[in-house]
């Protein structure tokens, strides 16, 4: 057998010794013959019938190892070469093999669960490649783009006949891209460093209820000057044991969006409840709300669903709300009308239990 892969040197199925192992049986049994014939007198026993025995015996082995090598080859052999074919592609970077099993479901033996296994392997890899792919590509241009602007705008300054008003425009223009640019990479470190969890929950006891009022109160200005209604419907005092700095980022960026997206006049609400084993906190507007297509990638790095709005983030903020909660072991649901409202709502357990990874 010439194998196709080089690097394989040996068959898989021991021909030669099978067929030697019933060449040995066969010698052994005519051996014993003689031994018999010579201390019992067999003399009806001749030389021609004992050569016949071993020949007899070549025969079996030969042909019982032919057939047991075509059922090895048919069953296992050419099975395995085809999936020493498949992990060959996927180690050259090809994820879209597929390896089919050999029996239904009901049959399967364990051949089968690792192709199924495999198969399921590729696939997932796949989606990571893409979303890498994806990621670096989103990352190049969303750092690209305030680069641009600043790299405009600093142009822009050298003429000596800009007014003060336009250079006081043009200097606020990059102070704004130069803010957008550094928020961005503050977040992909953040991001970086809990998918790799590196940055670990630092659980305490605190007031759940005050760090609401604190988060909601460092946007009083933004929503006062959009004249939105801002409600507020909380506990007086919820004692969780959580990371507050984390989940100070998950009120920021539920908050900011809530506000971002509704139109003056519009209102946003804030409600808090609490049960013996969790805190329920959900954060509602009255924006623009969102489709179901738009509620499937929500949480995905750099998903921005109302484009009218990318100018104002970068799209991870859900993504890292997202990973926070599953590292604490809380959840996140939406609930969304397009064109009425939009509800985010968290469950966060009272009790810190580390998530356990997928």
């Amino acid at each position: 057998m010439n194998p196709t892969d080089p690097r394989v040197k040996a068959p898989i199925f021991p021909l030669y010794s099978f067929v030697l192992s019933f060449v040995v049986l066969g010698a052994l049994t005519t051996g014993q013959m003689l031994i018999l014939q010579n201390h019992l007198d067999f003399t009806n026993i001749s030389q021609g019938y004992i050569v016949s025995v071993l020949i007899y015996w070549i025969f079996v082995a030969a042909a019982f190892t032919l057939v047991t090598r075509y059922q090895f080859m048919k069953r296992y052999h050419k099975p395995m070469e085809e999936f020493a074919k498949a992990t060959r592609k996927v180690a050259r970077g090809d994820f879209s093999v597929y390896v089919s099993p050999r029996h239904l479901k009901n049959k399967m033996d364990y051949l089968d669960a690792i192709c199924m296994d495999f198969n399921v392997m590729v696939e997932e890899l796949g989606s990571m490649e893409t979303l890498k792919t994806d990621f670096f590509s989103n990352v190049s241009h969303e750092i690209k783009t305030p680069l641009s602007v600043i790299q405009n705008y600093a142009q822009a300054l050298k003429n000596e006949r800009l007014t003060t008003e336009q250079r006081a425009g043009y200097i606020d223009t990059i102070v704004d891209s130069s803010s957008r640019l550094s928020e961005l990479i503050t977040n992909i470190l953040k991001l970086n460093k809990l998918e790799k969890q590196n940055l670990q929950p630092v659980t305490e006891p605190y007031d759940l209820c005050a760090q609401l009022c604190e988060s909601a109160l460092l946007f009083e200005e933004v929503w006062t000057n959009k004249n939105i209604e801002f409600i507020a419907d909380i506990e007086d005092c919820a004692t969780i044991e959580a990371d507050a700095s984390l989940l100070e980022l998950i009120w920021n960026n539920l908050l900011s969006n809530a506000i971002k997206f509704t139109e003056p006049g519009g209102t946003v609400t804030l409600q808090q409840s609490s049960t013996d084993d969790e805190v329920i906190v959900s954060i509602s507007d009255t924006g623009c709300g969102m489709s179901e297509e738009t509620m499937k990638h929500i949480f995905d790095k750099f998903y921005q669903g109302d484009t009218s709005h990318s100018t104002e983030g970068n799209g991870l903020g859900l993504a890292l709300v997202l990973r926070i909660l599953q590292l604490i072991g809380g959840s996140i649901t939406v609930a969304s009308v397009p064109g009425v409202n939009t509800t985010f709502t968290v469950r966060i357990p009272v009790h810190h239990e580390a998530a356990t990874e997928d």
